[in-house]
């Protein structure tokens, strides 16, 4: 009886083991390849398959879904020979199983060295500014590069993405120092600019409010020039009158004698304002009375009768 037992037992191991060689599940995430005999003999894709036990194998799986891979930090040195530090993501996919499992041995390693050797050829290019403001293009430049030497491995180069850059130590303090000599030259050149724009807003304001004294009194000078104009015309016109009007008179009976009358006035009344208001008398001081004078002798002669004229006597020869 504990043969028999035995011996069931052992069949019941050898159909587990068979059946579980037979019968594949493959799940949709995943494709198989499988070997018949060593030999390559299908891509298995999701679904149920049979498996010829001890004939068939299943030789490798292979993720359908994308992968990230993490791309550790490596030390790169600038165009301007400055040390940084770069780490980044790799994301792919598997495209063809069959080139994936047989082309090459470990596609993830080969991925992460090759993504690191471009990567160092990149940032050789470029200066560390650069670096920093041209992540996108580095990225493009990196993902061209992988996908055409992974395309014999049967993998697709989706994205690639630089997480950090770092420089060294001595190389932070060093831009510290630039970004805060930046900062200040900005902050000076606001000012200097902000000082320019004042000094032309004051000058044009000086320089508007010359043109606008400048005009009126010009208009200032204008008008008075008109003003003293009309004045004079006014004056000449009336002078004129006036000198027709005496000429007139004078070419009158009596006009002649009345005008060397009216000049004698003028001359004693302006000769007794000149001696009143000197202290230093130059003539007689008699002489301002002269106007009383000659009008008592007008007054005289006026009041005098005609005489004929009389012929004085031949007086007697001795």
């Amino acid at each position: 009886m504990e043969v028999i037992g035995t011996v069931v037992t052992v069949l019941v191991v050898v159909a587990i083991f068979v059946l579980w060689n037979t019968l594949l599940i493959v799940p949709a995430r995943e494709e198989v390849v499988k070997e018949r005999l060593g030999k390559f003999s299908a891509v298995l894709t999701a679904g149920f398959h049979l498996l010829i036990p001890f004939i068939d194998r299943v030789a490798y799986r292979q993720e359908r879904r994308e992968q990230v891979i993490d791309i550790p930090p490596q030390s790169c040195i600038t165009k301007d020979n400055i040390q940084v530090e770069v780490d980044g993501l790799v994301f792919l996919r598997v495209v063809d199983s069959y080139k994936a499992s047989y082309g090459i041995a470990n596609y993830q390693r080969a991925s992460i060295n090759l993504a690191q050797t471009t990567m160092r050829s990149e940032i050789g290019k470029l200066t560390l500014e650069q670096t920093f403001s041209e992540r996108e293009n580095i990225n493009k430049s990196i993902v061209k590069e992988i996908d055409r030497a992974s395309d014999p491995w049967g993998i697709k180069m989706l994205r690639y993405e630089i997480k950090n850059i770092t420089p060294s130590p001595k190389v932070l303090e060093t831009l510290e120092k630039q970004m805060e000599a930046e900062r200040q030259k900005r902050a000076q050149i606001t000012l200097a600019v902000a000082d320019k724009e004042a000094r032309i807003n004051v000058s044009e304001g000086q320089r508007q409010e010359a043109i606008n004294l400048s005009e009126g009194d010009r208009q200032r000078r204008i008008n008075e020039a008109k003003g003293q104009s009309e004045e004079i015309a006014l004056l000449a016109t009336a002078s004129a009158t006036a000198i027709t009007a005496i000429a007139t008179a004078i070419r009158r009976p009596g006009g002649a004698l009345a005008v060397k009358m009216e000049v004698l006035e003028q001359f004693i009344e302006e000769f007794g304002r000149i001696l009143e208001a000197s202290d230093v008398s130059v003539v007689p001081a008699q002489l301002a009375t002269l106007q009383g004078f000659f009008e008592g002798i007008g007054e005289v002669a006026r009041k005098l009768p005609a005489r004929p004229n009389v012929t004085a006597p031949k007086s007697d020869s001795f």
